[in-house]
């Protein structure tokens, strides 16, 4: 079955899986540099939509467990 499902805020204590993969669109929490949770805190993996985060432009971004990384280039984001 196909169409846009929407979840509840829900917590997950482990990883997130499917056998059939995932169908829809998947929905991000937007941060600005300034306001993006810690790298560390969020863990290696993790991924963020950084609405600043490419020199002023959008740019989804990943931990690395210290720092957010642009997913274009690897270079740590910046707001400038």
């Amino acid at each position: 079955m196909q169409g846009v499902f929407i979840m509840a805020s829900t917590t997950f204590s482990g990883p997130v899986t499917s056998s059939d993969g995932f169908v829809g669109l998947i929905t991000l929490t937007s941060y600005t540099v300034a306001a993006a949770p810690s790298a560390a805190t969020a863990g290696a993996g993790t991924i963020a939509y950084i609405s600043n985060g490419a020199a002023g432009s959008a740019i989804l971004a990943f931990s690395d467990g210290t720092n957010w990384k642009r997913s274009d280039t690897g270079a740590t984001i910046s707001a400038s």
